[in-house]
This record gives structure tokens, sequence and C-alpha cells, in this order.
């Protein structure tokens, strides 16, 4: 048995890391099914998981992007422009989307008193201020709190500066940025005991007895985002590489999705993100920005909770909607989804804007905000797997394109 043990344990290394996640994400519902009260205790291993994500994740984006453009050489080529491009496109692009399919297949909401504590937004100009002062937080209050959008503007005020200094300066900050990597490399090794945690005791503790009321409505919801994912963003990903896009597509959401869509953060799945572009051989200089970036700005996940869940309140009110509000709508919601917080829920919080352009009163859209919580377990794992695989996907897409045409024109 001591002989055979080691055997086992070295087969199992020599796994890929996705395929040791598809063990833990088996053994997780096996063991919510057959011992329930068991996989409820494991709750603690996949709470720990993500706690290290969220912990490493503002400290390495900060580091990583304040290096990277530290020790940019002057003629090195990034790709930002078009990737923030295919951002702002696929975003837009999924909100139509659920526009749409809400209309061919609309639902409607059984809405009543919730006891959920929100506090939304009170306009797109609120988001909008919102956006500006997170820019402008203080930078160990952006790291406390896990302000992506003002950690990477200090790392960018701070790379620029540093750029300035002298040799030995930039080669400390490139060690650092060394270090921390290496660091979240080894927390990424323990993704596949973590999401047997999340998995077991979610299963153990949630069930899917609270979705069967809204079977319907997740059915809008998921089918739009598979859409998006398996048709409208390879659709983007061809038209930029003139090729086949789905391995790339494939291998975004195997290698991206499975660990977004347990963690449920787009700002945990940050490392898992970066150390992906670094195997596909992506620029450093440009994902060390865009995949921080994308989460925070790329919510085509988000456009679509917001989008299907508006129109779903909509119709049980029976208000009609014409063309140029759905065009209206669809804005607003890619807007709305930018200004969404990488956390789990966060697109929710934003609904009451959408409802309000239907004169929507804030008392109904509460309640709307309360069904996406309770169908939150597959809504927003959905989502934040859909977001967070096409930050790299893009960030792909961008730079093997850009890379393309500097060869044909070579």
């Amino acid at each position: 048995m001591t002989a055979s043990s080691p055997s086992l344990w070295l087969r199992l290394k020599r796994l890929s890391l996705v395929t040791q996640i598809i063990i833990g994400l088996i053994a997780g519902i096996a063991l919510a099914l057959f011992a329930p009260e068991v996989a409820k205790s494991t709750a603690f291993i996949g709470k720990v998981f993500v706690s290290a994500l969220k912990a490493v994740a503002p400290i390495l984006v900060f580091v990583l992007v304040m290096a990277s453009i530290a020790n940019h050489k002057h003629g090195q080529e990034t790709h930002i422009r078009p990737i923030l491009f295919l951002y702002l496109l696929g975003t837009f692009a999924a909100a139509v989307v659920a526009v749409i399919a809400s209309t061919l297949f609309p639902s409607s909401l059984v809405l009543a008193t919730h006891d959920v504590a929100v506090t939304a937004p009170g306009g797109i100009s609120e988001v909008l201020q919102s956006l500006l002062l997170s820019v402008v937080d203080n930078p160990v209050s952006a790291l406390m709190n896990a302000n992506f959008i003002g950690i990477l503007a200090w790392a960018i005020g701070m790379g620029v500066a540093i750029r300035h200094a002298g040799d030995t300066t930039r080669e400390v900050l490139g060690d650092l940025s060394n270090g921390v990597t290496l660091i979240v490399r080894l927390v990424i090794r323990f993704a596949p005991l973590g999401i047997f945690g999340l998995v077991a005791s979610t299963l153990a503790t949630s069930g899917f007895g609270a979705l069967i009321g809204y079977v319907h409505l997740l059915a809008v919801l998921l089918g739009c985002m598979l859409f998006v994912a398996l048709v409208m963003n390879p659709v983007i990903v061809f038209w930029k590489l003139r090729r086949n896009p789905y391995p790339l597509v494939i291998t975004c959401l195997r290698e991206s999705g499975i660990t977004a869509f347990f963690t449920r953060s787009s700002a945990a799945n940050i490392p898992v993100n970066l150390e992906l572009s670094k195997r596909l051989g992506l620029h450093e200089d440009t994902y060390s920005v865009s995949i921080p970036l994308g989460a925070t700005i790329n919510m085509a996940g988000a456009a679509i909770t917001i989008t299907v869940l508006t129109l779903a309140a909509v119709h049980t009110l029976g208000i009609a909607v014409d063309i140029p509000t759905a065009i209206l709508l669809s804005i607003v919601a890619a807007i709305c989804a930018c200004g969404a917080s990488g956390v789990a829920g966060g697109s929710l919080l934003l609904i009451p804007l959408a409802c309000s352009l239907f004169g929507i009163p804030s008392e109904i859209a509460m309640q709307v905000v309360a069904v996406g919580f309770i169908i939150g377990v597959l809504q927003d794992s959905a989502e934040t797997a859909l977001n967070s695989s096409t930050d790299v996907l893009f960030t792909a897409a961008a730079c093997l394109g850009e890379d393309e045409k500097a060869e044909r024109m070579a």
C-alpha cells in the first residue's frame, strides 16, 4: 500500500490543472449527493481558496502592471486600444442578444416583498461619478478594498514615473513582480481542492430547489450567455483573426471559465487569467494591463443579467417596449455593466438603473434584485465564467490579430 500511494500521487500530479479541477468537481458532486452533512463542512476549504485568490489579486495587479510599464522599452508594441474596443463591442453585443431573447421568450416574475438589504445607485451619472472616485481613491484604500480601477490608475502612474528611475530600481521592481507571480502560481495549484469544497458545500446547502420556480428565467439567462460564449464571441474573434476561432474559445472557457464559474468573482479570477495569458504566449506588457482592466469593464454576462431581469419586470408589469427604447436599454445595460463590481452579485445592484428607464419604482426594482439573488447560484456563476473567460479571449484575439497583421505588412 505504501508503494502504490506515491505512484497514485505522482499520476495525479502529472495531470493538467484543468483535469485536476474536473476531478475535484466530480468528487464534490458525489460527496454532496451521498454525504451532505460532511459536504457542508467543506465550505471552509472553498472559502480559504477564494479568500487566497482575492488576497493576492490586488497586490499582483498593482505590482505586475507597475513593473510592466516601468520596464517597457520604447518601440515595444502593445495592443490595449484594440482590446478595449473588443471589450466594449462584446458587452454591447451581449446586451442586444439579451434584448432579442427576452422579446422572443418573455419571462414573468412573482414580485413580492423580500427582505434584501441592498443599496443601488440612483442613476447613470452616479455610476460614472463612482467610477471617477474609484480612479482617484487612496492607493492603500484601493488595495485594501480591492478597488481595481484605483489600483490600475496608481499602478500606471507609478509605472510611468519609475520608467525614469535607474536600472537597479527597475530590476528590483521586476524581481518583486516575479516573486508575487510565484506566490500566485502556488495559490492556483490549490484550485482543484478549493473547487471541491465550493461545489460540495454549495450543493449540500442550497441544492436547486429554490431555482425550480424560475426555470424559464434561468433558461433565458443561461441561453443568452451560452449564445454569446459559443456564437457571438467566436464571430467577433473570427472577424479579428480571420480563422477558426473555436480552439481559442474552448481553451479560454475550459481554463478560465471553469474556475471563474465556481469562484463567482472576476477579481478573484485575475491571477488565473494572467497565468493563462502567459501560457498562450501573449505580450506581458499587454495582458498585465488588459486582464485587470477586463475584470472591471468587460462585462458581457453582467449586461445580459441586467437586461433580461429588467425586461422580465417590464413584461410582468405589462409595459410596452418599442425599438428605440430597446436600443437605449442595450446602451444603458452596457454602461451599467462596465460599472458593475468584480464581486459575486455585483451586477444585480445595477438592475434598478435599467428599470428606471421604464418608470418602474425602486420598491419593485428591489424585488427584481431579490429574484436575482435567489437564482444567483447559477446565474452569477455563469455570468462570471462568461465575463472572465472573455477577458483572455479578446486579449488573445487582439494580440494575435495585431501580430499577424504586422507579419503581413512586413
